[in-house]
């Protein structure tokens, strides 16, 4: 419905601008409208066979759901949206709020800043929240990511934690990409863990463009740890170390 109103308004748009004169032929503006004109918000669902959260395993077949929107502001382009998961067999559900501002390019770096606001429907854990600062740039060979969270001291919560990772796109076919990551990351105080080297982590994702709006993207995933680092401890939802975890999933993203 909306394409469809979307398609009128533009149709009406270019039959005023191009009317012409009293007495005169008017002019027929032939340029193919794009059928695939976004107006800036999309929409995914997926599953996980396991919801890893800054290198701590939290829940095991889970669901997710989320919607966001990009509103531009003048000054920044802002993305605003919710976020939800659901375990299948595990009693935790989480639901978080968030937005994000792209800073713009400074020193060759994409930058942007990220609020986060997590809620926990089914604990009775208060809700908490954490901004985060991103930088990325393109190396050339690979893609290079960087970010830093702070929790700002909300409700409580007092953690800093760091990543950094590289990232490298392999066409396939002109509607397949295969895409391999690594990184590293370094948890200061969240969930408890004293300051430490967290977790390695390598992943693979295969976007499979199904059409101009909608990707399917299956993808799995290995973190580690060393005896000793941060993510070889236990936590909050289960009693078992976790060194290395070897996590999946699917997704499916349609824009509009």
């Amino acid at each position: 419905m909306k394409k469809a109103i979307l398609v009128a308004i533009i149709g009406a748009m270019t039959l005023g601008v191009n009317a012409g004169d009293w007495g005169k032929a008017p002019v027929v503006d032939k340029t193919p409208i794009e059928e695939c004109l976004d107006i800036g918000g999309s929409i995914s669902v997926g599953y996980d066979t396991a919801f890893v959260f800054y290198g701590q395993r939290f829940t095991d077949d889970n669901i997710w759901t989320d919607v966001n929107y990009t509103i531009d502001t003048g000054i920044v382009p802002l993305n605003v949206g919710l976020w939800y998961l659901s375990g299948i067999e595990d009693d935790y559900d989480e639901f978080d709020l968030y937005v994000s501002a792209e800073l713009g390019n400074y020193l060759g770096f994409d930058t942007s800043l990220t609020y986060v606001h997590y809620y926990f429907p089914t604990a009775n854990d208060p809700s908490t929240g954490d901004l985060t600062l991103g930088l990325s740039r393109s190396l050339g060979i690979v893609d290079f990511s960087l970010s830093a969270t702070s929790s700002l001291g909300i409700a409580g919560q007092d953690y800093q934690y760091y990543e950094a990772g590289i990232e490298k796109a392999f066409v396939v076919t002109d509607t397949v990409d295969l895409v391999l990551g690594l990184g590293l990351a370094y948890n200061d105080g969240y969930n408890g863990v004293v300051a430490d080297w967290s977790h390695y982590y390598v992943t693979a994702a295969l976007p499979i463009e199904l059409n101009c709006r909608a990707t399917l993207t299956p993808y799995v995933g290995f973190q580690g740890a060393p005896t000793g680092w941060a993510a070889d401890i236990p936590n909050q939802s289960i009693n078992e170390g976790q060194s290395d975890i070897l996590h999946g999933g699917v997704s499916l993203s349609v824009s509009f």
